[in-house]
């Protein structure tokens, strides 16, 4: 014991503040919200207990639970691959040694500061509006644009798209990651004649596999967690027919448009069970990607 905390003890006591705050502001809401979860709970009434009743009209009777687990996942497995590839391609680009590649990285991060915020989800909505700016774009080469934000086909997409435009973070990371891989390697693949897309496939993508897993969970939680620019593009209320009705945005109406707190309160733990089982899955594949990655070397 006095070994490990020799070890490890400088970094526990960086810790400390965290651990006050979760102890002490933390982690009595979210006991207090999972006893909520089993209560019919308005604000207005002291909590009644109901059991698993909440669990129960959710699975079996809830058809917008449904929908909104429908549109959240879509989202999540089509942002965090494109936002994953986007950044990883910049990245190699940036990682050429190109001049002024501070400015670039400055420049590409800057979205992924902004992009969270409510000004410019508003921004984005304008400029997918059937008269807004990317129709009138394709307007001059011919095309007629779509109603993106009233066509429950086409509005996903448009987070989607925003959701990639946020790849700042991912991609400095990957930078990091790039940087870390001995040019020698490089250097004797060329001289074996390989090309750059065995490179690549050979060299990069193994060497790289801990930082494409380390950003594949946190942009995983991120997506999961989406609601800012939903609830503002969708109007608050997931529409078009639900379509933008990501489960956070359907647990906050159902918290303070409804004040169904109880029935709220279980839709935020069914969220944060899905967002562990993806995370614990993503860490027992792991295993696999460090197994693949010593296999190649």
């Amino acid at each position: 014991m006095k070994k490990f905390f020799a070890k490890n003890g400088p970094g526990y006591f960086f810790l400390i503040p965290w651990f006050i705050g979760f102890f002490c502001l933390a982690l009595g809401p979210i006991l207090y919200s999972l006893y909520l979860s089993f209560t019919k709970y308005n604000i207005f009434k002291p909590p009644k207990w109901i059991g698993l009743e909440n669990y129960e009209f959710m699975f079996l009777y809830d058809d917008r639970f449904w929908k909104s687990l429908e549109v959240t996942f879509s989202y999540v497995f089509m942002s965090v691959p494109g936002k994953l590839i986007f950044a990883l391609a910049v990245a190699m680009l940036l990682d050429k040694g190109m001049r002024a590649i501070g400015f670039y990285r400055a420049l590409f991060y800057l979205p992924s500061i902004l992009g969270g915020s409510i000004a410019v989800a508003i921004l984005w909505k304008q400029l997918f509006e059937y008269n807004g700016v990317i129709n009138s774009l394709l307007a001059k080469i011919g095309i007629e644009g779509p109603y993106w934000l009233n066509d429950p086909n086409y509005s996903l997409y448009t987070l989607v798209m925003l959701g990639m435009w946020q790849f700042g973070s991912p991609m400095l990371i990957f930078i990091a990651g790039l940087r870390a891989i001995p040019r020698e390697l490089y250097e004797a693949a060329e001289i074996d004649a390989a090309s750059k897309w065995k490179q690549f496939y050979a060299i990069t993508i193994p060497l790289l596999a801990p930082v494409i897993f380390f950003n594949l969970v946190l942009q995983m939680i991120d997506a999961f967690k989406t609601f800012s620019s939903a609830f503002i593009i969708s109007g608050g209320a997931g529409a078009p027919l639900d379509s933008l009705n990501f489960i956070t945005v359907y647990l906050y109406n159902e918290a303070f448009a409804f004040y169904r707190m109880g029935y709220a309160s279980s839709l935020a733990w069914v969220l944060m069970l899905i967002i562990a089982i993806f995370t614990g899955v993503a860490f027992f594949s792991s295993r696999y990607w460090v197994h693949y990655e010593n296999e190649r070397d």
